[in-house]
């Protein structure tokens, strides 16, 4: 059955703000964190609250949805037989929400089966943020139209990235690409929510980003946005869908410096 990824908007803008709601209040308490995959990849109970109720709620409204959830895996219908997917990031940013560092955002994104963006939400509940974008129809922070930069040279450009939680074992660590971008770039920023980068970049404040293994639902609202936005994302060879990697190479900028953001990248 088709489904009309405008005429849901509404509903996931509200299950976002729900999030947000649910977010705040353990912001404003104590935050204990436990450990994933390593010391430093650490989880709360915020996140694991909010995907629970994302999952219900999205279960509720599309039952024969499948559900990426970066806690909780595949869930929803089975991923073979759902022509739609959706995937979700409870908290993008936990390292900052869990030190109590405003900057955190919880994402939601519709894709078809093969992981092609359809609609994009990320809400960024301290700042009362929500960036949209559905496919063909533009993308708007707070219903308001937005728009990527004109910023034409890279030498004039402020971009951003983030490093791999392997990044104390792995030499692929992105130190050599932040490195090479430091000295052909007017700024540099490390803000911690890959989501939220991406928004930046759509809403034009900054020119550009870049960041490895990154998982689908890490981005899948945020890249759709900056493209509806106007913008260019690709991998870090020019190719057009990272997101077809479960650990993907994205780079995303306004299009016009993009071409030199791959040359530093290539150079590395």
């Amino acid at each position: 059955m088709s489904l009309n990824p405008a005429g849901v908007l509404p509903a996931i803008a509200t299950l976002a703000h729900g999030a947000g709601e649910i977010m705040l209040r353990h912001f404003a308490a104590p935050i204990p964190t436990t450990s994933k995959t390593s010391r430093i990849d650490i989880v709360t109970a915020a996140d694991t609250e909010v995907e629970a109720y994302l999952v219900v709620e999205l279960s509720r409204l599309f039952p024969d949805h499948h559900i990426v959830g970066e806690e909780g895996g595949g869930q929803g219908a089975a991923a073979a037989g759902a022509a739609y997917h959706w995937f979700v990031d409870p908290i993008d940013g936990t390292v900052n929400f869990a030190s109590k560092l405003p900057h955190f955002c919880t994402s939601i994104a519709l894709a078809t089966a093969d992981r092609e963006p359809l609609l994009g939400v990320v809400y960024d509940p301290t700042r009362r943020e929500l960036f949209t974008a559905v496919r063909g129809g533009g993308a708007c922070l707070n219903g308001q139209p937005i728009r990527v930069t004109r910023t034409a040279e890279l030498v004039d450009a402020v971009v951003t990235s983030g490093f791999p939680y392997d990044k104390h074992t792995n030499p692929d660590n992105n130190l050599r690409e932040w490195g090479a971008f430091l000295t052909r770039i007017r700024g540099e920023r490390r803000l911690g929510s890959a989501a939220l980068d991406l928004c930046y970049v759509a809403a034009g404040r900054l020119d550009g980003y870049w960041e490895k293994d990154l998982k689908p639902y890490d981005v899948m609202a945020g890249m759709l946005i900056v493209r509806e936005a106007g913008g260019v994302v690709t991998d870090y060879a020019g190719g057009p869908t990272p997101q077809s990697e479960d650990r993907g190479r994205y780079v995303a900028s306004n299009g016009r410096v993009h071409a030199e953001m791959l040359e530093v990248l290539k150079s590395v």
